[in-house]
């Protein structure tokens, strides 16, 4: 695993939605364990987080020290509030317009729409919000953990 670097994150990123494409012609069944390891949308656990979004681990473990690569749903007219997080996180639009914003004033009306294929870098410390305003979306987040999410609203 990268010890640091955009571009390898970047690369990390690429990767792992790629491994969330249908295998074409070849069966799960039939992959070397060995050789890579892959997870159909089937495969995949998605649990609630305290932000209210639905997150499903790809790699890594968020709860604990290392990389986590991780897939975030958020539904139409959910946003957090604002937060900061330890570590930088690295995030990917896969779907869908997700809205952002920073300060510790909630104001979704000042935010910022970050279309499909949008990356955006959420740097340690600093404080901010986003959601999805009209429509669901769907993020990458790559980073280091242990992740949280530290509630900063005046």
């Amino acid at each position: 695993m990268p010890s640091s670097g955009i571009s390898r994150v970047t690369f990390l990123g690429v990767l792992a939605v790629a491994l969330m494409m249908p295998l074409a012609s070849a069966q799960k069944s039939a992959l070397d364990p060995a050789v890579l390891s892959a997870k159909l949308p089937n495969d995949l656990v998605w649990t609630t987080d305290p932000t209210g979004a639905k997150v499903a681990v790809l790699y890594g473990d968020p709860s604990k020290p290392g990389w986590y690569i991780i897939l975030a749903k958020w539904e139409a007219h959910k946003m957090s509030h604002p937060h900061y997080h330890a570590n930088d996180r690295y995030v990917t639009v896969v779907s869908g317009t997700w809205w952002v914003g920073s300060g510790t004033k909630f104001d979704p009306d000042h935010t910022v729409p970050m279309p499909p294929g949008s990356f955006v870098t959420h740097f340690a410390q600093k404080i901010h919000y986003d959601g999805a305003k009209e429509g669901d979306v769907i993020l990458q987040i790559v980073g280091q953990g242990p992740a949280a999410s530290i509630p900063a609203e005046k």
